[in-house]
C-alpha cells in the first residue's frame, strides 16, 4: 500500500480498570506485567500504553486471545469506554479531549461500528435496520430509504428489504449489520469480532464480502479478531496484542516470516505459507547484475569471484533482458571477447513480486536457473530460486 496520511493515531492509551485508575496510573512503574499490576494494586490494566497509526483507507487489524485487551481498546476509540491516559487522534483532533456534542458528531457522521452479535432491533424490518442511523441523523424518510435501499443491493440482500431479523440467517443479520454502519457513509469503521460467531463456510464469504467492498469503498478500518488466520487474511497489517499490549505490528508477511517472540511464532506455526508468502516477501539479491553491453571477460571474472552459476542482465535503459550461465560466459571467453547480450537466449519466465508460493513450486521445480522477480516497469527487483522456495515451506526462509 502506498504511503498515504494517518487517519488514526494513538499514543500512550491506557485503560485501567478499578475504583482510582488515575492515581494508580500517576505511580505506576510501567515496566510492570498486567498481573504485577494487579497483585500490587488491584487494579486491571486492560490497554497498557499502546500506540499505533492507521493509514487512510487501511484495514488494520488487532489481534489477541481472549483477554488481551482487543475490544476494550476499539472501545476506547470511540470512548464507549472512557480511556484512563493517552491520545487518541482521529483527523487532527483528539477524541480523548471532545465535550459531549463533538463525540455525538464523532459517533453519527464519521466512524461505524459492527459487533460481534448484530445488535439489530428485532421489531424492525431490514430496510429499517439499515436505515437506523440516518434516522439519527435527522435524515428525512425518504432519502434514508434510498440510500439503504442501495447499501441493502451493495451487500446482496435485494428483495430482504420487507423481511424481519428473525427471518435471516446469521449471516444474512451480519449483512444488515454491515449495511447498517455503511449507509451513513462513515470514514471509519471498527468491527469487533464481526464474524466469529459465524458458521465457517458463512465466515469466509463473510469475509471475501468485505474485502470486496473495501476494493470499492476504501474505508478506514479497524478489525478485532482472536483468529490468526482471519487476521492474516483480512489485515493490511496485524498487531498482535497480549496481556493489554502490542507484541508486534507488521504486514501478515512481515509477521509470519519474521516473529518477534515465542508468542507469535506459536500463532503462525500452522499458517499454510504457500498461500500467504509471494515472490516479493523471500526473493533474495541477485548477486551478479550485468549490463548487456558489458565484456564477457570481464563478466566472467565477476562471476567466478562472487561464486555465482548465473548473472542477470539488464539493457542499457535499465529494463530486465534475461539471464546467462557461466557456462556460456566461459565458453565465449574462450573464443574472444564479446558482449553479453549474444548470450541472452531462451530465458526461463520472469516472475512479479506479487506470484503467490504456490504458483513457485512448480515453476522452480523445472528450473535449474534461480528466476528474476521484475517489478511492473520490467525492472530486476531480486530472484528466486528452488532452494529460496523450499526453505520459505519450511519456515526457515
Amino acid at each position: 500500500m502506498a504511503a498515504a496520511e494517518h487517519k488514526i493515531s494513538c499514543r500512550h492509551v491506557w485503560k485501567i480498570f478499578g475504583p482510582h485508575p488515575s492515581r494508580v496510573k500517576d505511580n505506576l512503574d510501567p515496566r510492570l506485567s498486567r498481573d504485577e499490576i494487579l497483585e500490587r494494586t488491584g487494579h486491571l490494566a486492560a490497554v497498557k500504553d499502546v500506540s499505533f497509526d492507521v493509514r487512510e483507507g487501511e484495514i488494520f487489524v488487532v489481534m489477541g486471545l481472549s483477554g488481551s485487551g482487543k475490544s476494550t481498546l476499539i472501545r476506547c476509540l470511540s470512548r464507549l469506554v472512557e480511556p484512563t491516559d493517552g491520545h487518541i487522534i482521529i483527523n487532527g483532533e483528539d477524541v480523548v479531549t471532545m465535550d459531549d456534542k463533538q463525540l455525538l458528531e464523532l459517533r453519527r457522521h464519521k466512524m461505524s461500528m459492527v459487533f460481534q452479535h448484530f445488535g439489530l432491533f428485532p421489531h424492525r424490518r431490514v430496510i429499517d435496520n439499515i436505515a437506523y442511523g440516518l434516522e439519527v441523523q435527522g435524515v428525512e424518510k425518504a432519502t434514508r430509504m434510498k440510500k439503504a435501499a442501495e447499501v441493502l443491493e451493495l451487500v446482496g440482500l435485494s428483495g430482504w428489504e420487507r423481511h424481519y431479523p428473525r427471518e435471516l440467517s446469521g449471516g444474512m443479520q451480519q449483512r444488515v449489520g454491515l449495511a447498517r454502519a455503511l449507509a451513513v457513509d462513515p470514514e471509519i469503521l471498527l468491527f469487533d469480532e464481526p464474524f466469529s460467531a459465524l458458521d465457517p463456510l458463512i465466515r469466509r464469504d463473510m469475509q471475501d464480502e468485505l474485502l470486496k467492498l473495501q476494493e470499492m469503498l476504501q474505508k478506514t478500518t479497524i478489525f478485532i479478531t482472536h483468529d490468526f488466520l482471519e487476521a492474516l487474511k483480512m489485515g493490511d497489517r496485524i498487531a498482535i496484542m497480549k496481556d493489554g499490549e502490542f507484541v508486534q505490528i507488521g504486514t501478515p508477511e512481515e509477521v509470519v516470516l519474521h516473529p518477534i517472540d515465542d508468542y507469535v511464532k506459536d500463532f503462525t506455526r500452522d499458517v499454510p505459507r504457500h498461500k500467504l508468502l509471494t515472490a516479493g516477501t523471500i526473493m533474495k539479491e541477485c548477486q551478479v547484475v550485468v549490463s548487456d553491453t558489458d565484456d564477457v571477460s570481464a563478466v566472467l571474472s565477476l562471476m567466478r569471484e562472487r561464486e555465482c552459476a548465473t548473472a542477470f542482465v539488464n539493457k542499457e535503459a535499465g529494463d530486465f533482458l534475461g539471464t546467462v550461465s557461466m557456462e556460456d560466459i566461459a565458453q565465449a571467453s574462450e573464443q574472444g571477447s564479446g558482449q553479453v547480450r549474444a548470450l541472452v537466449g531462451s530465458s526461463p519466465p520472469v516472475l512479479s513480486p506479487h506470484t503467490m508460493l504456490d504458483e513457485l513450486i512448480p515453476i522452480t521445480a523445472t528450473s535449474d536457473r534461480p528466476l528474476a522477480v521484475v517489478d511492473d516497469a520490467n525492472r530486476l527487483v531480486g530472484a528466486v530460486d528452488r532452494t529460496t522456495v523450499m526453505l520459505a515451506l519450511a519456515g526457515k526462509g
